[in-house]
C-alpha cells in the first residue's frame, strides 16, 4: 500500500512539472527588453535588439536560477548579476562553466571552465581578469555549487543536542536498572 502512494505521488510530481516544461517552452517566444524580462518559468530575456542573442543556464545557488537570454558579449559577473547574484549558500570557489562542443562556434571538444570566485573578490590575487570573467557562449551553463555553511554557532548547538541526547539517554537507563 505504501509502494502504491509513492508511486502515485512521484507519477503526479513528474506530470505536473511535464505541464509546467510545456507551458514554459509555449511561453519562451522573444519578447523586446521593453516588455516583461521574466517570461515563463525561470526564464529571463535579457536580449537587446540591435546584437545577437543567445541562451545560457544557470543552476545551483543563486537567486535566480533558470535560463537566459542574453545579448553577445554577455561575461559570466554581468549574468551572474542578472541572476540576483550567489545566495547565501554558494561555494564560490568551485563555480563551473560547461561549455559543449560546437563546430559553428569553433569549439572543438567539450571544455570545463572553474572560476574560484573567492580569488575575484580580493585584489591581491586577480592575475588575469578575463579568465576570471569570461565572454559566455551559446548554450553555456554556470553551476554555482553550494550548501549550508555552518557558523561556530550551529557546530555548538548541534554538539549540545549531541550531549543532551546522550546524557538523556543516560539517565533513562541508569533510572530502568536501578528499579
Amino acid at each position: 500500500m505504501e509502494k502504491s502512494k509513492t508511486a502515485i505521488l512521484i507519477y503526479f510530481i513528474i506530470a505536473v512539472f511535464s505541464v509546467n516544461l510545456l507551458s514554459a517552452q509555449d511561453k519562451k517566444e522573444r519578447i523586446g527588453f521593453e516588455d516583461l524580462t521574466k517570461t515563463g518559468i525561470n526564464y529571463y530575456n535579457y536580449s537587446e535588439k540591435d546584437k545577437v542573442n543567445y541562451e545560457v543556464s544557470v543552476w545551483g545557488f543563486v537567486k535566480s536560477p533558470g535560463k537566459y537570454l542574453i545579448p553577445e558579449g554577455t561575461t559570466f559577473i554581468d549574468l551572474i548579476s542578472l541572476s540576483g547574484g550567489p545566495s547565501n549558500d554558494a561555494k564560490l570557489e568551485n563555480i563551473r562553466i560547461i561549455r559543449l562542443k560546437n563546430d559553428s562556434l569553433n569549439i572543438k571538444e567539450d571544455k570545463v571552465i572553474v572560476l574560484n570566485y573567492n580569488d575575484f573578490m580580493s585584489e591581491e590575487k586577480i592575475q588575469n581578469p578575463k579568465k576570471q570573467n569570461p565572454t559566455l557562449y551559446p548554450g553555456d551553463v554556470i553551476l554555482i555549487p553550494g550548501g549550508p555553511k555552518y557558523t561556530f554557532r550551529d557546530y555548538w548547538s548541534l554538539i549540545l543536542t549531541g550531549v543532551s541526547t546522550l546524557t538523556s539517554i543516560a539517565v533513562l537507563m541508569i533510572t530502568i536498572f536501578r528499579n
